[in-house]
C-alpha cells in the first residue's frame, strides 16, 4: 500500500530530488518508516484529485490479487442513487447517506459514519463543483463482502469545505473490501467527475437510469487509458 519516493517520482514523471523537496516544502504527503520517505497510495491520489495533477495508472496497481474487479457502474447501481437526503451540515449528511448504504446487518453504521467524520477532518472530500467523496482511508476496517458507491443528492447543499469554497450538493459515497479496489474505484469516480456529461447530470438531478447510462459510456472510454487524469476539461 505504500510507496517509495523512486515509485513517485515514476508516478509524478519528476526527478527524485525533485520529489524530495515536494516533501520539505510539504507540498506532498509522505511519512518516515525507518528513517525512509514512504507514501500512501490513496493519500497521493487525493493530493493529485485535489491539485489536479496527472498520475501514471500504475497508482492503480497494488500486490493484492483476485480476479473479482467490478466497473464502478456496477458498484453505484449495486449501492443505488437517493434523492433529497436531509442534512443541514457535513455530519447529518454523512448519517443520512451512510443510512442509504446497502450495508450487511453486522456492518456498524455509527462506527462507519465515525470514521467517515474523522476522515473529513484530516482534509475534505469535497473535490469541487459541488461534489463530495466522502470515503474511508483504510477500506479493510469495512470488511464488507463487495465494493458498494451511493450517489445522494442533497435536499439542501452543505458545506463540506471543499477546495473550491462551493456548497456541497451531491455525495459519493465509497466503501469497498480491498485497498485494489478501493483505489480503482476512487480513481475512475475522481476522472468521470471530471466529464462534463456527466456534471451536466448531476447539476439537473438526472434520473438514476441517465446518471448511469453515462457513466457506463465514460467507463467505456476509459478502457484502455494509460493515465488517471485529475486535469480539469
Amino acid at each position: 500500500m505504500t510507496l517509495t519516493v523512486r515509485d513517485v517520482s515514476r508516478l509524478l514523471g519528476k526527478s527524485e530530488r525533485e520529489v524530495l523537496r515536494m516533501v520539505q516544502r510539504n507540498e506532498l504527503p509522505a511519512m518516515r518508516v525507518h528513517d525512509q520517505l514512504r507514501f500512501n497510495r490513496i493519500e497521493l491520489l487525493e493530493w493529485a484529485l485535489t491539485h489536479f495533477v496527472e498520475l501514471n495508472g500504475e497508482i492503480l496497481e497494488s500486490s493484492e490479487t483476485g480476479d473479482f474487479m467490478p466497473t464502478l457502474t456496477e458498484s453505484l447501481r449495486e449501492g443505488g442513487i437517493h434523492f433529497y437526503l436531509p442534512g443541514v451540515d457535513r455530519t447529518e449528511a454523512l448519517r443520512a447517506a451512510v443510512g442509504k448504504l446497502p450495508l450487511p446487518e453486522a456492518i456498524d453504521r455509527e462506527l462507519l459514519l465515525r470514521v467517515l467524520l474523522a476522515r473529513e477532518n484530516l482534509s475534505s472530500t469535497g473535490f469541487g463543483d459541488g461534489v463530495a467523496i466522502p470515503h474511508v482511508r483504510n477500506p479493510l476496517v469495512l470488511r464488507v463482502p463487495r465494493p458498494l458507491v451511493t450517489l445522494n443528492f442533497l435536499a439542501r447543499p452543505v458545506d463540506f469545505q471543499a477546495v473550491d469554497g462551493l456548497p456541497v450538493f451531491a455525495l459519493f459515497l465509497l466503501v469497498s473490501p480491498s485497498v485494489r479496489l478501493h483505489l480503482r474505484l476512487l480513481s475512475r469516480l475522481a476522472y468521470a467527475l471530471r466529464k462534463p456529461e456527466l456534471k451536466e447530470r448531476l447539476r439537473s438531478r438526472a434520473a438514476a437510469a441517465d446518471i448511469l447510462e453515462v457513466l457506463q459510456a465514460i467507463e467505456a472510454e476509459m478502457n484502455g487509458k494509460p493515465a488517471v487524469s485529475a486535469d480539469r476539461p
